[in-house]
């Protein structure tokens, strides 16, 4: 297996001109050209770029009938001259040759060989490819399929090798005749009969308009054939299509109202913590107002009669009472300063009812009656 496996290898890289070389001039016979058992390939001592010459010896081809030719390389510089129109090229590939006449002798399934009839456009089938440009090659001889309904036609029946799965082996038998389109030649009776329609009962695919036997032995589609749906399929697909776009976007409608409900209940709970903050300020504001509200009246806490003592008591007012308070508090010191006599007071007794309110445009602040 592993011999055969590098083989392979081999013989896929070297190039075919390679063996081309080896075989162009070597001996040969033209009695050893033959048509392969069960694919019906030409076949002879020459390998597939060769043609066995008349003096015995292999010759390189002169021509193709394929537009891409068996056996060459896709990097091949030189291909064989494709025969032009009125020609054509042999099995053998040794040079072009004027089309054959009816009743002329020609090579297997080339009716590409046979001269066309005048009216081959009319005969002429391009669906299936039953006959070329009208002319068909039957049992080895050239003629034209124009062989109407009820007349004696002509039929060549060949059996091919197909393999299926697990390399099986089977028969595939191809019938043709020489009727005209629409018609097939009966292989029993040897006339031409009408195709039958889809449905009907068939024993080959010749029986058939489609070509297509099937086997139930009733005439089917054509093996090509579009496949078409009623209208109903195409119904629910379009049902299906909307139904599936509504639905996502409901769906996404749902995932996002889910993500909106949590985003709204982080809003309000940040909302509650802020107010919950704020009323607690409010209170604590309250709360120092009513204490420095509820010390007596005309009250002086450091025994001295102060500009301060005139916020609580309107007893004893003078003239300039009527003055603004920061008059009489003289000029302000800086924050520095407080700040200063603030440590200084850190460590002895700190009278809390020294602690006075004062209210100016820029807020509320505190300040040491000792300060002032």
């Amino acid at each position: 297996m592993l011999a055969l496996t590098l083989l392979y290898i081999l013989s896929s890289v070297l190039p075919s001109t390679v063996t081309a070389d080896n075989l162009f001039g070597q001996a040969c016979s033209t009695a050893n050209n033959h048509l392969q058992v069960g694919t019906y390939q030409f076949d002879g001592d020459c390998d597939p770029t060769t043609y066995c010459a008349p003096n015995n010896t292999c010759a390189h081809k002169g021509c193709r009938k394929d537009i891409f030719p068996f056996g060459y390389s896709q990097d091949a510089n030189k291909l064989p001259e494709l025969c032009p129109n009125g020609q054509f090229c042999p099995d053998e590939g040794d040079a072009c040759q004027d089309l054959l006449p009816v009743d002329s002798p020609c090579q297997l399934d080339r009716d590409d060989e046979c001269q066309a009839p005048p009216n081959f456009k009319e005969l002429s089938d391009e669906k299936f490819g039953l006959n070329y440009n009208g002319s068909v090659c039957l049992n080895f001889q050239c003629m034209w399929a124009n062989v109407t309904v009820g007349l004696k036609c002509v039929v060549e029946n060949t059996a091919y090798i197909v393999y299926g799965a697990n390399d099986q082996e089977s028969i595939n038998i191809v019938s043709r005749g020489n009727c005209v389109k629409g018609l097939y030649c009966d292989s029993q009776q040897l006339v031409c009969i009408q195709t039958k329609n889809l449905g009907e009962a068939c024993t080959a695919d010749k029986e058939c308009s489609s070509m297509n036997c099937l086997a139930s032995q009733v005439c089917g589609k054509e093996i090509d054939a579009a496949a078409h749906f009623g209208i109903w399929v195409y119904v629910i697909v379009g049902i299906g299509i909307i139904g599936g776009m509504f639905g996502t976007l409901i769906a996404l409608f749902f995932f996002h109202g889910k993500q909106r409900e949590k985003e709204r209940e982080k809003r309000l709970q940040y909302w509650r913590e802020q107010n919950a903050f704020r009323q607690n300020i409010m209170q604590m504001r309250d709360t120092a107002h009513a204490s420095l509200l509820s010390l007596p009246l005309g009250a002086n806490t450091n025994g001295s009669n102060s500009a301060r003592s005139t916020l609580y008591s309107r007893e004893g007012l003078s003239d300039d009472s009527h003055l603004p308070m920061i008059q009489n508090a003289g000029p302000r010191g800086s924050g520095l300063r407080h700040q200063n006599h603030a440590d200084e007071l850190e460590g002895e007794d700190y009278d809390s009812n020294n602690v006075v309110r004062e209210r100016e445009n820029d807020g509320v602040r505190y300040r040491s009656a000792q300060a002032f």
